[in-house]
């Protein structure tokens, strides 16, 4: 369980620098292209939840704290062994997934495939941002505590084997606990 409650806290850490490095290439991409704001997250936020608030008020709000929230599921994955690039790409295809779930489940948003490529692009481009920047934090947060359960196994004999075990929870960094 140690892997998880932590690796939430570096992931709430990384999160946070992650929507704000994201925030800023937006908005020096912004200042070269003459993109507005998207309130798309303060629309699709008082969609979902009952609130009086506008949209403009809530958007900063929903922008952060879902950047952040999400973090909480990249700290794990560092962790636990997930690290580097290949885990910061499968981050960023979860950053896409989540926003448009909820977008397009409070109709906010359409489906990707039917946006102009132009902004398609733009997307794809400040949510990988958010996803490396992410990575990279929670990777660098993760290396302090050592290699995680993953990296050890990995270790034992590189790949995966079905015939190779857990690691022992305190050789992985964790307490005790059942071990699957």
């Amino acid at each position: 369980m140690t892997v998880f409650l932590r690796g939430a806290g570096h992931g709430l850490v990384s999160g946070a620098a992650g929507v704000a490095v994201m925030t800023l290439g937006e908005k020096l991409e912004q200042r070269i292209t003459g993109r507005p704001d998207s309130h798309v997250p303060g629309r699709t936020m008082t969609r979902l939840l009952p609130t009086t608030k506008s949209p403009a008020s809530v958007n900063l709000f929903m922008h952060f704290g879902q950047g952040a929230l999400l973090g909480m599921l990249r700290g794990v994955m560092a962790d636990s062994g997930l690290r580097g690039p290949w885990s910061s790409a499968m981050f960023a295809v979860v950053r896409l997934t989540n926003d448009q779930t909820l977008e397009n489940a409070s109709g906010v948003g359409a489906p990707p495939w039917t946006w102009p490529r132009t902004e398609l692009l733009v997307d794809l481009a400040h949510k990988s941002v958010y996803a490396l920047a992410t990575g990279f934090v929670a990777d660098k947060l993760a290396e302090r505590i050592g290699p995680g359960p993953g990296l050890q196994h990995a270790r034992l004999r590189w790949g995966r084997h079905t015939d190779i075990g857990p690691v022992e929870p305190k050789a992985a960094g964790g307490g005790g606990g059942r071990q699957h």
